[in-house]
């Protein structure tokens, strides 16, 4: 009984939770349910799980992140009930439960203990053992045949119960996806410790000169070296997501119909509570200030490294620091649709996606099982029948064989670097919704940028204030706060605060007017307002109240200040650059000589950009695009890879495979150094694993590999791939 209990706790997962209370459902019915997997290690994994959830009915996508163990499911419609996700995950082996921030992280620690236990364990086996057979191998000349047999036995005794508790990781693994009905990458590992130890003992009970006792515990303790090292490696690069799910696990204090704060986790946080924070919190969830303002730290939201002060009845993120003033903050999100939850979304999207090299690797890693056991019973048939070497060897060099081509490399040779990648340029500034993007950055030829608010600030400031009247500026003022025009904004900006006009009529793209005060006021072109343009080389804004004579206000959008270090950075590179504005060509000629660009078109709409960039496909040019406005989302979405300012509008970002935050530029040059860095590291790696097969597999047919060898191969091989993906870092300078 007590057997039986053990058994059910290493391979049985907790099936006890409902997941139906964990569903979200947008405004158009489409629900999204997300999962905490557990035991899924390489792209198989990946696979099955991912296509087992799909065949369910109604289910739209299933998509799993090695990296966080997180499964996201999203469907249409009621029949399908969200138990049935959760049996579908558990019936093809893996354990699931409700995805929590909080949970993922005692998880991981949770795995990292079990793994270094393990290791523990088989690394003090493995030096017992090696010891003892050591003898018998350089003294076995000296040695009685009662003696050699004793050292077996001791070493038997001790590498049998070692194995099997080390091995457990890969038994749990296997013995979930046999009862499955599947067989992934542990299932040959876990037959080749058992069939190891079986050797051993028939061997030993033969009396024979020889023992693999050595290679079953030394395999187990390799692995888990392999194994934690690669642990140990995706938990440092995928530091990023990491740290943001960390700010998501924290408690905050809610206050209470009284008034009285208490203390609630904040994923239990609903739309319309409100929250005390002091100075030094961080801002779980979205919200607005409801009292006073204060002081914080945005940087995680806009990059900005110097405080910010913030007023009442305004927005404050998720990620912030409260720097000033403690406030009450009434939250206008739950934490899962929060600021920092989507950063972790778009992080988790760009670390584990859907690119070409992870599509070659995962049909690579679905034949690997069918195929090396196809492979390992054509070497034992061969040589125990043509070759006539007896039982004992036949097992040995098909045990060889099942070790040594472990397709670990294989599958982590597209993940580390993507990973890698990924995290580097979250530290720098910018989000990579999807893995191909970088694939696609790096074979971009010529960069497409946007003017206003894409190589400028996109916050005009008017240049001409010190020859205008306060009068005339106070009374322009009054129809600027009336309306949401850049330039009008900047002139209400100037102005600091007054009283807005009343009875206000807007002409699109003219201006706007009222004669609230008896006399006509208009504000706008100079066409709209009677007057005749003066300089094409700046935008201004006209003022004219009845017939007075009309008052011109000129304003300048400046360049960010790395635009032009930024553009050589990328010219540098190979990449022809261009800019695509729909300002008046006076002024786009001035941004673009400040900004050192020869190639430039000003006056170009929605429909003339796409024009543009349909001719240079057609071409067979790959384009980069870089905008932040409504009239690029159809740019970016047609460009080969597109990027997008995090001050960019919601369709642009949607539409755009990378995202900036802050106001620097320089994170665009270093995203093509670094995914060009990246595609050679994933190519090395593929090359590397087909080199490793090459070379491992007839050697280990043809016998000239022992399980130990076998063993020292295959962890050598995991980890010279893991460390490759490490070197994209060491050459990039990290985080920076």
């Amino acid at each position: 009984m007590a057997a039986l209990t053990l058994s059910r706790s290493l391979f049985e997962g907790d099936e006890s939770f409902d997941p139906a209370p964990f569903v979200r459902r947008d405004a158009k019915g489409i629900a999204r349910l997300e999962l905490l997997v557990k035991g899924a290690r390489c792209a198989n994994c990946l696979a099955k799980i991912e296509n087992g959830v799909k065949a369910l009915d109604g289910v739209r996508e299933a998509r799993l992140n090695l990296s966080t163990g997180k499964l996201a499911v999203t469907w249409t419609g009621n029949r399908l009930a969200p138990a049935a996700i959760l049996r579908r995950v558990t019936e093809l082996g893996y354990d699931a439960r409700a995805y929590d921030p909080g949970a993922y992280l005692e998880n991981e620690k949770d795995e990292g203990r079990a793994l270094l236990t393990c290791l523990a364990v088989a690394g003090f086996g493995s030096v017992f053992v090696v010891g003892l057979t050591d003898s018998v191998w350089y003294g076995g000349g000296d040695m009685s045949e009662a003696t050699r047999n004793l050292f077996f036995w001791i070493a038997g005794a001790v590498s049998i119960p070692t194995a099997l508790f080390a091995g457990r990781p890969f038994f749990r693994s296997a013995f979930k996806s046999l009862s499955a009905g599947h067989a992934n990458m542990d299932v040959p590992i876990g037959l080749s410790i058992l069939l190891s130890l079986a050797l051993s003992v028939y061997l030993t009970v033969l009396h024979d000169k020889h023992s693999y006792f050595d290679a079953a515990v030394m395999l187990p303790f390799l692995l888990l070296i392999g194994r934690y090292l690669d642990f140990a490696v995706r938990r440092k690069a995928k530091g990023a997501a990491r740290d943001l799910a960390a700010m998501q696990a924290v408690t905050v204090r809610k206050l209470d119909t009284s008034g009285l704060p208490q203390s609630v986790a904040a994923r239990d946080v609903a739309v319309g509570d409100r929250l005390l924070l002091a100075a030094g919190e961080r801002v779980a969830v979205d919200g607005v200030i409801e009292d006073h303002g204060t002081t914080a730290d945005l940087s995680l939201v806009t990059g900005e490294s110097e405080p910010v002060a913030i007023g009442q009845g305004e927005m404050l993120r998720a990620g912030s620091i409260v720097m000033g003033r403690a406030i009450v903050l009434k939250a206008s999100a739950r934490v899962e649709n929060s600021l920092v939850a989507e950063i972790s979304r778009l992080i988790e999207a760009g670390q584990q996606s859907r690119s070409r090299y992870v599509k070659l690797a995962d049909r690579a890693a679905r034949l690997y099982v069918p195929v090396v056991h196809g492979l390992a019973l054509s070497v034992f048939l061969f040589w125990f029948v043509a070759m006539d070497a007896g039982i004992t060897l036949s097992l040995k060099y098909a045990i060889s064989l099942l070790i040594i081509t472990c397709p670990c490399a294989l599958g982590l040779a597209v993940p580390a670097v993507q990973i890698v990648a990924t995290g580097i340029l979250f530290r720098r500034g910018l989000l990579v919704k999807s893995g191909d993007a970088l694939e696609r950055l790096a074979e971009a030829d010529i960069a497409i940028f946007d003017k206003t608010g894409t190589l400028t600030r996109g916050r005009p400031v008017p240049v001409n204030l010190q020859a205008i009247s306060q009068s005339d500026l106070k009374k322009a003022a009054r129809l600027a706060r009336a309306s949401r025009h850049p330039l009008a904004r900047a002139l209400a900006g100037a102005a600091v605060v007054g009283d807005v006009a009343s009875g206000v009529r807007e002409t699109g793209g003219e201006g706007i007017e009222t004669s609230d005060r008896g006399l006509s006021e208009k504000l706008g072109s100079a066409i709209f307002v009677g007057a005749t343009a003066q300089d094409m080389h700046q935008s201004e804004l006209w003022y004219r109240e009845g017939t007075a004579a009309p008052v011109r206000f000129a304003f300048s959008d400046p360049l960010r200040s790395d635009t032009p270090q930024t553009l050589r950075t990328i010219a540098s590179q190979g990449l022809k650059i261009e800019m695509l504005s729909g300002d008046r060509d006076g002024v786009a000629a001035t941004i673009a000589r400040e900004a050192g660009i020869d190639q430039w078109r000003g006056q170009t709409g929605p429909v003339e950009k796409t024009h543009r960039l349909e001719e240079l496909r057609k071409g067979g040019h790959k384009v980069l695009m870089v905008g932040d406005g409504l009239n690029d989302a159809a740019s970016l979405a047609l460009a080969h890879v597109s990027i997008s300012p995090g001050t960019a509008v919601d369709a642009a970002q949607a539409a755009a495979d990378m995202v900036l935050q802050g106001e620097s530029l320089a994170p665009i040059g270093d995203a093509i150094a670094i995914s060009r860095q990246a595609r050679r590291r994933v190519l090395e790696n593929f090359a590397f694993a087909i080199a490793y097969n090459a070379v491992a597999i007839p050697l280990a047919a043809f016998g000239l590999v022992t399980p130990l060898i076998a063993a020292l191969a295959m962890a050598g091989s995991s980890l010279i791939v893991t460390l490759n993906a490490l070197r994209l870092a060491a050459s990039t300078g990290g985080a920076r």
